[in-house]
């Protein structure tokens, strides 16, 4: 089988290299915009692909014929999809056309990422049937990206996570579990806000989850989150508790008083039974999400 993943270079598309990379079953193809960042480069092939032009993204998979794309690609800087509207759109919505249209015409399976910002969090946690209502553009622009694969006659499968969090090499932006360590370490006085709920997803599982709707072929939209549903404050607290650390510093701050340009669902997190039952996933707790991730720190020491 043929697989081709967008965004390799991010930290989900780095994870999903490293896991399909060992399966002898599958031919990988990554892609990213620009230089492979990954120092491994066996077993699979790189490619660098602007999925924004539609030339590149058609030449790349008439080239290769992929039996599954995974589009982990995306522009997912909340604030600065406000500011940037036209450059949001295009990297979330045209370029998932783009890719939609060229599976089609060689009958590949597109699996596509999206987001708990499609939901304006007043009634969370959310079932995949659930009516969206996007708060900020970021979530209108995943949201246009589902209605358009739900529109179209390729074969889909969405796959919505929360908060992804991990361990990856040379990635352009952090996450809030390996910030949130890093910072306590320090001892700052920390300010967090105890009003906005998520589900942080540990991307081993997210890659696990992309893996099993390969394997199974099953389409349609699938919840693939973390199954603790906590604060962002609670999140950082229960960090500094799994590495003994002091909390004295934590303070609670509201959403309010941070003057965001981007509006945020006070409470997302997802009920993940239709992932587990028809999908075999099987995500982690998170003390032992932080367990797996100190054992990867620990390999890479």
């Amino acid at each position: 089988m043929k697989v081709l993943v967008t965004g390799s270079n991010g930290l989900l598309g780095q994870k999903l290299v490293q896991k399909l990379k060992c399966d002898l079953s599958i031919f990988l193809i990554a892609t990213s915009k620009g230089k492979n960042r990954l120092s491994n480069r066996d077993g699979y092939i790189y490619v660098s692909v602007d999925v924004t032009n539609k030339e590149e993204v058609d030449n790349v998979i008439a080239y290769h014929k992929p039996n599954v794309v995974i589009n982990t690609a995306a522009m997912t800087n909340v604030d600065l999809c406000e500011d940037k509207k036209n450059e949001c759109d295009l990297l979330n919505v045209d370029a998932v056309g783009y890719l939609a249209d060229a599976c089609e015409r060689i009958n590949a399976h597109l699996i596509h990422i999206s987001t708990d910002f499609i939901f304006d969090g007043e009634d969370g946690p959310y079932r995949e049937e659930d009516f969206p209502n996007p708060l900020s553009y970021y979530g209108l622009s995943k949201l246009k990206s589902e209605q358009l694969l739900q529109a179209h006659s390729v074969k889909w499968t969405i796959l919505r996570t929360i908060v992804v969090f991990g361990i990856g090499e040379n990635l352009s932006k952090g996450n809030i579990v390996l910030w949130a360590k890093e910072a306590l370490c320090k001892g700052d006085a920390l300010n967090i806000v105890d009003d906005q709920y998520r589900a942080p997803t540990l991307v081993d599982d997210l890659a696990d989850i992309c893996i099993l709707a390969i394997k199974k072929k099953t389409l349609g939209i699938f919840n693939a989150s973390g199954k603790d549903i906590m604060s962002i404050y609670e999140i950082v607290e229960r960090v500094a508790e799994y590495y003994g650390m002091s909390t004295d510093n934590l303070n609670k701050i509201s959403t309010a008083t941070l003057n965001q340009k981007a509006v945020r669902p006070p409470k997302t997190g997802f009920i993940l039974d239709k992932s587990i039952n028809e999908l075999g996933y099987k995500p982690h707790s998170f003390e032992e999400c932080l367990a797996i991730m100190d054992e990867q720190i620990k390999t890479m020491d």
